[in-house]
């Protein structure tokens, strides 16, 4: 079906692709690839895509970076290294982690370590911190801040 597609329709699909939401480099060369093999059209649509602004990479990082941190509470470390596996520039990366706003992150890194903790039902207190500080971890908190909130909320509840 994809194979018969002119470049003013792959341009046409890929606009559209693009409007929806950001995108990178890698997701709409992937979805190129699925539709063409012709590596002059694939060429040809995003140098399209990149003139028309419709292609972006430090837009499409600083608006991941934001919604990344506000809707799933992911972490710095987390966000660098999703945008390092979707080939985006270290300085891209620097621009879009000033995105996020520290009082903001710091708020919701203690909203999520707050609504963990409660959540875990262990009872042997080890086993619990452990499943915690590996929740935060892999949220992509940094482990000075995660060891540093086990220790306040250790001392809340005494």
């Amino acid at each position: 079906m994809y194979n018969q597609l002119s470049v003013k329709e792959l341009i046409q699909k890929l606009e559209s692709f693009c409007a929806y939401q950001e995108r990178c480099h890698q997701e709409v060369e992937s979805k190129l690839r699925s539709m063409t093999s012709n590596s002059d059209e694939i060429g040809e649509v995003i140098v399209h895509l990149l003139q028309n602004n419709y292609l972006n990479e430090e837009r499409f990082a600083r608006a991941f970076a934001r919604g990344k941190n506000r809707i799933k509470y992911w972490g710095k470390s987390r966000i660098v290294n999703e945008l390092k596996q979707r080939k985006i520039s270290e300085t891209i990366i620097r621009l879009a982690l000033t995105e996020i706003d520290a009082d903001e992150y710091d708020l919701a890194f203690e909203v999520l370590a707050t609504r963990q903790w409660e959540s875990i039902r262990e009872t042997n207190v080890y086993k619990k911190r452990k499943k915690f500080c590996d929740f935060l971890l892999r949220k992509g908190y940094d482990s000075g801040m995660v060891y540093e909130m086990v220790r306040k909320i250790e001392r809340l509840k005494d």
